[in-house]
């Protein structure tokens, strides 16, 4: 049973009363009416009472700020004040419904441009009304949109730094070797050994400048990957065969393990490639002194789960934290950009990476592929399967 209200058992008393009592009982309503009145307008949000018909029944001190309400509402409706909102929608829906329907931002310009967060909620004894509770959020929109501006003009910033720095330096060489060329034909002494010479250093560090810009436009103008059944057995091998010549030079010893039928994972085969061209290039510059690239595949119902392990110099804690950065990088000649667009082109995949690592033993990327026509999930990744490999070669050191 409902709590009967101060105001009912005053007029159900009425007649037994006599007038001191009266005047002690109106004396303490108006006493309560003034003090909600005053915590009312104390209250930070913009509050104001509407009937069924959207005309405004009462208003905090907020809300006249925030909407420009004048002292007379009685010929106002809250619809011509929010325009943005669907209230004939909004009132056919179930009360208890309200909050979760209704809760959105709008903008006004009256009586200034501002960004309100607003809500309905019904009054449960008096299904005629209903409280519109609105909240200003425009200074909030606006830190908010002013830091995601700062962080693109940081990043932009980086990366035009980055790539200056990274370009000056073949530009450099060219212009030296072009200098040296320039004082020999002026000489007449170029014979062609040197001739040939200079021409292929002049190609190696056009190739470089390309591949520089390459991975500049990868970064900051990544293309949508165009998804489709993938043989990822295939795309890895392809990998490698691109990288057959440079793999040779480091004497790095290549194996593979994976299924005789390995099932196929959703994917961009030229985007996968990149990837798997940038983790390759990441574990052959860890090895400079040779060592072993160890490539794992297994799958079970749902997903296909790729590990590229190298026996390199590894990554300590605190670096893991920062490769993903852009322009962070250990190698003098990196870019700093390639891990960057690995994790990039993975996340789009709807592929989960981890990476761990051993300082002295080794470095291991673990990436799960979702498979071909399989619901994506987000699993946990098993915190142990990755160092696996670290102890293989623990192992075979103690053989």
């Amino acid at each position: 049973m409902a709590k009967e209200k101060f105001i009912d058992r005053f007029i159900r008393k009425l007649d037994a009363m006599d007038s001191n009592s009266i005047q002690a009982y109106i004396l303490r309503l108006s006493r309560e009416k003034g003090f909600l009145e005053t915590v009312f307008n104390a209250i930070k949000e913009g509050i104001v009472v509407i009937d069924r018909r959207l005309r405004i029944r009462y208003f905090n001190k907020a809300a006249k700020e925030l909407l420009g309400l004048p002292d007379d509402v009685s010929h106002l409706r809250i619809s011509r004040l929010l325009r943005n909102v669907n209230w004939k929608r909004l009132l056919q829906e179930d009360e208890n419904e309200w909050y979760r329907v209704s809760r959105q931002e709008i903008e006004i310009f009256y009586p200034q441009r501002r960004v309100i967060q607003f809500y309905l909620v019904p009054h449960e004894d008096n299904r005629e009304n209903a409280t519109v509770i609105l909240n200003d959020v425009t200074e909030m929109r606006e830190k908010t949109l002013s830091e995601i501006e700062s962080g693109k003009f940081h990043i932009i910033s980086l990366l035009a730094a980055g790539v200056a720095h990274e370009i000056g330096n073949p530009l450099n060489s060219l212009y030296l070797h072009l200098q040296y060329l320039q004082r020999q034909c002026a000489a007449d002494t170029l014979n062609k050994e040197e001739l040939k010479e200079l021409i292929d250093v002049a190609k190696v560090e056009v190739e470089r400048l390309d591949n520089i810009i390459t991975q500049f436009l990868s970064a900051v103008r990544p293309a949508k990957p165009e998804m489709g059944p993938l043989d990822l057995k295939e795309v890895i091998l392809a990998s490698l065969n691109f990288m057959r010549r440079e793999i040779e030079d480091r004497s790095v010893e290549i194996k593979c393990s994976w299924p005789d039928i390995l099932p196929k994972i959703s994917g961009d085969e030229a985007q996968l490639k990149q990837a798997f061209y940038n983790i390759l290039k990441n574990a052959l510059h860890a090895m400079p002194e040779g060592g072993t690239i160890e490539i794992l595949c297994s799958h079970d119902e749902d997903f296909l789960r790729l590990s590229i392990g190298d026996t390199g110099k590894g990554i300590s804690a605190q670096e893991i934290g920062k490769i993903f950065e852009p322009y962070h990088s250990s190698k003098k000649e990196g870019s700093g950009l390639g891990l960057m667009i690995v994790e990039r082109i993975i996340r789009e995949h709807g592929a989960e990476m981890a990476l761990d690592s051993v300082p002295g033993k080794g470095t291991v990327f673990t990436i799960r592929f979702p498979l071909y026509g399989k619901r994506m999930r987000v699993l946990p990744a098993p915190a142990d399967e990755a160092l696996d490999f670290f102890e293989d070669i623990k192992n075979d050191d103690e053989k």
